[in-house]
This record gives structure tokens, C-alpha cells and sequence, in this order.
């Protein structure tokens, strides 16, 4: 049985991205106990991103550009960097001034979660990250 070529690129890109946000907080904390950067969303790369382009790039190789497959994966693609950047980091930057008014008051309320989202450089890396990943698997696997 051959694996599709479309989850061996998602499940890299995936690792490739979660695998370097932690590695960059080892190096900059010089700490190895960053292990919820293996699952948590934000911070550089965008593994969304990267997942989502890296397939996008397998369409386009396999398919073509001019396909409507790849207008979708385009698509998706796109929404998925417009949310990183402007969805989940705006409701991000609120909870975390939700969490200072809270803390500020003193107030017994539990600290919501505030999920970070992406700037735009984290996209665009995650983005190259997820094209090459895609370009590697394409040919690994043609």
C-alpha cells in the first residue's frame, strides 16, 4: 500500500513547523522545557500555514496551476494565512488584554486561554517553509 503523497507533505510540513518553534524557544531559553510548542498555535512558523502550502504545491506540480483543484487549495490556502494573521492574532492580543484586566483587578475569575496568533513574517516563513517541504516530496515521490 502507497501512501499518498499529499499526507506524507502534510504530516512533514506539520512536524517541520511545530518541530521549529521548538527548537527556536531551546535555543533562545536555553531550556529544554518548551514541549507545548509541539501543539500550541503562534510564534515563527505558522505550522497552519506551512501544512496548507505544502499541499497547495503538490496540487500545482501533480495537477497544474490552471486546474481547479489547485484554485481551491489556493483558496483555503489564503483564508488560512488571512486567519493567522488577522482572525486569531486580533482575538489573541484581546484575551491577553482581557487576562491584564483581570489580573489588574485582582479578580478571582480564572484566566481564560488566549490562543496567539501569527505576524506576518511567521506566515510568510511558514509559507517558504511549507513550498519547499511540497517541492521535496514532489520529488521524492514522482
Amino acid at each position: 500500500m502507497e501512501i499518498s503523497p499529499y499526507i506524507i507533505a502534510i504530516f512533514l510540513a506539520w512536524i517541520a513547523g511545530q518541530g521549529t518553534k521548538y527548537l527556536i524557544l531551546v535555543v533562545k531559553h536555553r531550556s529544554f522545557n518548551h514541549f507545548r510548542q509541539l501543539y500550541i498555535s503562534g510564534n515563527m512558523p505558522s505550522a497552519h500555514t506551512a501544512t496548507v502550502i505544502s499541499v497547495a504545491t503538490l496540487i500545482g506540480l501533480y495537477e497544474g496551476i490552471g486546474s481547479a483543484l489547485f484554485g481551491l487549495a489556493a483558496l483555503v490556502s489564503g483564508i488560512v494565512m488571512y486567519d493567522a494573521v488577522m482572525v486569531r492574532r486580533s482575538s489573541g492580543e484581546q484575551g491577553a488584554a482581557i487576562q491584564a484586566l483581570i489580573r489588574e483587578q485582582h479578580s478571582k475569575v480564572a484566566l481564560p486561554r488566549a490562543a496567539k496568533g501569527h505576524t506576518p513574517v511567521e506566515v510568510l516563513v511558514g509559507a517558504l517553509l511549507g513550498l519547499v517541504i511540497g517541492l521535496v516530496v514532489f520529488l521524492a515521490t514522482k
